[in-house]
């Protein structure tokens, strides 16, 4: 039924309000929900697939807390990136439920019926050295959270080149790979020589000065030769495991169309 029938159908009072917006695609809870610190888009999970994730510096844990009862409320899991320890303490204490990983600083909140159960599809995350695990376990929670199957494979950066072979059978079958590197980012155009799949490569800013904090990863990174590379900002463990998840989760969904 075309939008302009079921208005006509709903003048003629053939369809009660309730219907006619679900059918038009309109939801029944509010888009936007008011906190004392924040407008909570309470839409973004029909818009965009996942719900709002809460950025926590610069707010206070009492803010954050609001933001995830908010999310909670309204039937939709909460995420939090780069949370302090004290602000995940105080995050902890209110609401015991919320998963915290201190090494990629998030929270995870689960919505009231639990989170996914089901992996769909599955992203691997591979990191250059132990100085990157921060970034890495960041875009890990952050598939984790997405509902993809996660893997992370550590330190298997190219001063020691027969370490990234010996763990090629992990990440051949990967939807979606993750390379996280610092010091001249080369990893990730040695990953992507190995597979059919993107390859997203996040610049951190472990290294020596000539790094320029990650500068000197993230302009090799933008001209590797492996054309299946594309490039996140530097640090940016969030965005790169947010893609990563978009990917894996429609291949996975492809996949089982043809099944």
């Amino acid at each position: 039924m075309t939008p302009l029938l079921i208005l006509e159908a709903l003048s003629r009072g053939e369809l009660d309000p309730r219907e006619a917006a679900a059918r038009l695609g309109i939801p029944e809870a509010p888009l936007v929900s008011a906190t004392s610190a924040a407008e909570v888009d309470l839409d973004r999970a029909r818009r965009c697939g996942f719900p709002e994730v809460v950025f926590a510096p610069g707010k206070t844990s009492h803010a954050i807390i609001e933001i995830l009862k908010r999310l909670h409320e309204s039937g939709q899991d909460g995420f939090v990136t780069r949370a302090s320890p004290e602000q995940a303490a105080d995050v902890l204490a209110a609401l015991p439920d919320t998963i915290h990983n201190p090494v990629a600083r998030t929270l995870s909140h689960p919505g009231p019926h639990g989170t996914v159960t089901t992996p769909q599809g599955l992203v691997v995350v591979i990191t250059a050295g132990t100085g990157d695990l921060p970034v890495a376990e960041e875009a890990l929670e952050t598939a984790r959270w997405m509902g993809t199957g996660v893997d992370l494979i550590v330190d298997v950066g190219v001063a020691g080149p027969h370490r990234l072979p010996a763990q090629r059978h992990r990440f051949l079958h990967a939807d979606a790979i993750v390379v996280v590197a610092g010091m001249e980012g080369a990893l990730p155009s040695v990953v992507g020589g190995h597979v059919s799949c993107p390859v997203i490569a996040v610049p951190t800013s472990i290294g020596y000065g000539a790094s320029f904090g990650g500068l000197a990863a993230l302009l090799g990174m933008l001209n590797s030769c492996a054309a299946n590379v594309t490039v996140v900002n530097i640090d940016a463990g969030f965005k790169a495991g947010y893609v990563a998840a978009v990917i894996a989760r429609r291949v996975a969904a492809a996949r089982s169309a043809v099944t």
